[in-house]
């Protein structure tokens, strides 16, 4: 019985992830199928890129709740008896890994989705609140800086490992409890990030990458 809900609420979390908020906004308020402009993402940057904040803010807001939905869901767990704390934070961690892939590779859209930083950025904050709060300091820093929404991405990535490694240690120091699976997805979210941003930085060493500016306004 538990491995048939833990089935369910992962399936359950590829279904909230594959919802394509980009793709469904932009047909439907302004007539673009935001895959075919900008960098043919369907996520929240590409959508700020293309159709300006009044498009990206509920794209944001829709994928960061995909995934704090679906840890959220996967947190029912607790409730068995028969699965251990140590457990329900490895459940929750398949469940953003479901959400993600889901928001990646959407099945109500062809499989062509975004990037799945928003919903990545949900599913951390319903796991752990300051470390989403860290990362997403780092990103506005890089991004206010520099105006690119790739590299503030990457950065605030890469970073988050490192949150990871000293909040675990941190735990094991006070509580004697210590979370390698949680360290391992953080280094596995990193990688994911320099894989999906590839062309990004492809374009940032070439000088090419386009920058963006909240409040500029689009003809």
């Amino acid at each position: 019985m538990t491995y048939c809900a833990v089935l369910l609420l992962l399936v359950v979390a590829y279904l909230l992830g594959s919802i394509p908020s980009a793709v469904w906004i932009g047909k439907h308020y302004f007539g673009v199928d935001v895959r075919e402009h900008g960098s043919k993402n369907a996520g929240a940057t590409n959508m700020l890129r293309v159709l300006g904040f009044r498009a990206a803010l509920p794209v944001f807001v829709i994928d960061f709740m995909k995934g704090f939905v679906a840890v959220t869901l996967m947190g029912l767990m607790r409730l068995d008896p028969s699965v251990s704390t140590a457990w329900v934070i490895n459940f929750k961690i398949f469940a953003v890994v479901a959400a993600v892939v889901g928001h990646i590779f959407p099945i109500f859209a062809g499989f062509r989705g975004g990037k799945g930083v928003s919903t990545l950025i949900g599913a951390v904050t319903a796991i752990q609140p300051n470390l989403a709060v860290l990362c997403f300091a780092v990103w506005v820093l890089v991004f206010v800086f520099t105006h690119y929404v790739s590299l503030a991405s990457i950065v605030a990535g890469c970073c988050f490992p490192v949150f990871v490694a000293i909040f675990s240690t941190t735990l094991y120091s006070r509580y004697g409890d210590f979370s390698w699976i949680f360290i391992i997805f953080s280094v596995v979210v990193a990688l994911m990030m320099l894989w999906t941003h590839r062309s990004n930085i492809a374009r940032l060493r070439r000088g090419e990458e386009s920058k963006t500016y909240l409040w500029k306004k689009r003809k």
